[in-house]
């Protein structure tokens, strides 16, 4: 069964995915292994689909309805896929800005995120297909409806999106504290990739070793990190600074 935003029952989902229908998430019941969840794993890992293994009260939150040990989120937006992102962003421009997000997990951090690539004209965001904020009510309420004006593209590997870009000209920029330079020591006047770290852990540290430079903000004051979204949106009016001079 389906509502405005989830599928749900195990069936519902594998006819879903067979139709092609856009699915952000999936959320399985833990300890449930009857044939035809495992029948639903085996297509989701196939798929490449995110899910994760939930108690059954955070199902029972999501729908009110027979969920049957498992309920889809559906995005309310197309994904591209990269090839596709930096295509149509060079048709418009010579000089895509592009933000890569390395496992973010919030929905209301990806909102308030997206809000902000939107007001500062980021041609695209890119992110992973497992361990992503899904895109829900929350990420279209936080973006204030940006989500719909900001193209996003899904990929496999991080890792293999910074090399597709870097094959195209761009530099990749990692936003770490692990650094001495700061983000007015980056060139941003040239097509860029700016990679924003999950809450918790950062940025992978298989991907800063990739990546073309690497830039943190001034702190003072005794907290030592900003909230991720904020963070994003120094480094997105750095570059939009540098691009207006």
């Amino acid at each position: 069964m389906q509502n405005s935003e989830n599928i749900f029952g195990v069936r519902a989902i594998l006819e879903a995915i067979q139709a092609k229908t856009t699915i952000d998430k999936v959320y399985i019941q833990k300890d449930s292994s009857s044939d035809l969840m495992k029948t639903l794993v085996n297509t989701l890992n196939r798929e490449r689909i995110s899910y994760s293994q939930v108690p059954l009260e955070k199902l029972n939150k999501l729908t009110p309805g027979n969920h049957q040990g498992a309920v889809a989120t559906i995005a309310p937006i197309d994904f591209l896929s990269l090839e596709t992102l930096v295509e149509k962003a060079l048709e418009t421009t010579s000089n895509p800005l592009f933000l890569i997000l390395d496992q973010i997990s919030d929905a209301r951090n990806f909102g308030a995120i997206i809000r902000t690539a939107s007001c500062t004209g980021v041609h695209g965001i890119i992110i992973g297909k497992s361990g992503a904020a899904p895109v829900n009510g929350d990420t279209v309420k936080t973006s204030a409806g940006a989500v719909f004006n900001v193209p996003i593209a899904k990929v496999d590997h991080i890792k293999d999106a910074i090399f597709y870009l870097q094959s195209s000209d761009f530099q990749v920029v990692a936003a770490t504290e692990k650094t001495n330079a700061l983000v007015y020591d980056v060139d941003f006047t040239k097509p860029s990739a700016i990679i924003m770290g999950s809450e918790d852990r950062g940025i992978n540290p298989s991907v800063l070793k990739i990546v073309d430079a690497t830039a943190k903000l001034p702190m003072h004051g005794t907290i030592e990190s900003l909230n991720v979204s904020v963070a994003c949106g120094a480094f997105l009016y750095e570059a939009i600074r540098q691009r207006l001079a």
